[in-house]
């Protein structure tokens, strides 16, 4: 069996662009929540989001591109140059060894609601010819295939919010056993849009509230929903002979990786958070571990899931390790949130810095957990889980390690 490394990051968030930009806001709490820009919010219960800026598609993406192809999937093109950039990959040896495994929760919603738009406005003549491929969560998948000639394994997972914590998975059992050298891997989403904004918000999922500072509040009791993010989180994973081979750095090891179902409600999670704690015990227990050093959470701040995950750790750790949510800089970015928190937990590791929960103000009795309130603290941290949680009962971590 083969070790698998981290060995290029590409990051596009509410909180920066790049991995030094985002790893920056989070280290120094930047709050990426703030009034919604892209459509008028005037008739909308929820005003807030966290939508990425300073993003130009245009730098990372062919114009031809850009115009047949959805916002997700330009996030997505651009994490991906980021990280293989970052990873000093040009080519392959044997393109049938090299895998893309990068989700989407939803897809191009965006490009779906202005294509009915104009079905119902001007007929079936006038939606795009593009519009199919547009739509389609695999897509992003595809085309960062085509980018790179890489001919191996290429899919797109899609498990609503733990869909990039699965594709990552996917990606490292992969090498791990032997199937691939290389996968990029991660998650990329763009749901800011009048659509997705209504329907989360008639299903009372999300914050309500008109303050950046108490919105995306995980963890603390005056928690009331989740704050809408988007962007892109993309890994490159390597075997060890290849990281080797090429001089790679590597941020981290990926140890493990759990994967259960709650098999309870479509929207709500097991309130006694057994399929979430089995799948961190699988996590660790496929490493030989009965203790991390700290735990990226889902963490969406709403009301119940907190709860739940809270529940979930404790059952996993006799003495729980250091926790926080980056939600709450970031947003929820649905499908992509497992892809920019593996990231930002690959970078916690390398740099023993723990990061922070903005905005904690009053702490919850039912989530009793040191969640490092309000500012970065450094740690010694040798291992680390990082959380993913989506509707349908999906349940899915990874565990990733220090590399001396």
């Amino acid at each position: 069996m083969n070790r698998v490394f981290i060995t290029g990051i590409g990051l596009v968030t509410p909180v920066g662009v790049g991995t030094k930009a985002a790893w920056d806001g989070i280290v120094n709490g930047v709050c990426g929540v703030a009034p919604i820009t892209r459509f008028d919010v005037s008739g909308y219960k929820v005003k807030l989001a966290a939508e990425v800026k300073d993003f130009d598609a245009a730098d990372f993406v062919d114009k031809k591109l850009l115009r047949r192809n959805d916002l997700f999937t330009h996030f997505a093109l651009a994490a991906a140059r980021l990280a293989m950039e970052e990873a000093g990959v040009t080519q392959f040896a044997d393109p049938y060894r090299a895998g893309v495994i990068v989700a989407s929760g939803i897809g191009g919603l965006g490009t779906h609601e202005e294509q009915h738009t104009i079905l119902m406005e001007k007929g079936p003549g006038r939606v795009s010819p593009f519009y199919i491929p547009m739509m389609i969560a695999n897509m992003a998948t595809g085309l960062i295939s085509m980018q790179y000639g890489i001919k191996g394994l290429s899919y797109c997972p899609v498990s609503a919010c733990a869909s990039s914590v699965h594709a990552i998975g996917e990606a490292f059992r992969n090498i791990k056993y032997g199937m691939l050298d290389f996968c990029i891997a991660g998650g990329s989403e763009a749901t800011i849009t009048p659509m997705a904004m209504a329907g989360f918000a008639n299903m009372t999922a999300m914050s309500e509230s008109p303050e950046p500072g108490n919105a995306s509040i995980p963890f603390d009791k005056r928690r009331s929903g989740f704050i809408m993010g988007e962007g892109a989180g993309i890994l490159i994973l390597e075997s060890e002979a290849s990281a080797v081979k090429r001089g790679a750095t590597v941020y981290a090891e990926v140890l493990g990786y759990g994967a259960t179902s709650d098999a309870h409600h479509i929207t709500g999670p097991d309130p006694e958070g057994n399929g979430a704690s089995m799948a961190m015990k699988m996590a660790c227990g496929e490493a030989g571990l009965t203790t991390v050093d700290y735990i990226n959470t889902h963490g969406t701040s709403t009301p119940l899931g907190d709860v739940a995950e809270t529940l979930a750790i404790k059952k996993t750790f006799a003495s729980p390790p250091p926790i926080s949510s980056t939600k709450s800089m970031t947003g929820h970015l649905l499908g992509a949130a497992g892809g920019i928190e593996a990231a930002f937990t690959a970078l916690a590791v390398q740099n023993n810095i723990l990061p922070p929960t903005i905005n904690y103000q009053e702490p919850d009795p039912e989530c009793g957990l040191d969640c490092v309130p309000n500012k970065a603290r450094p740690a010694a941290i040798r291992t680390a889980l990082s959380n993913s949680f989506g509707f349908g009962g999906h349940n899915a971590t990874i565990l990733l390690g220090k590399v001396d």
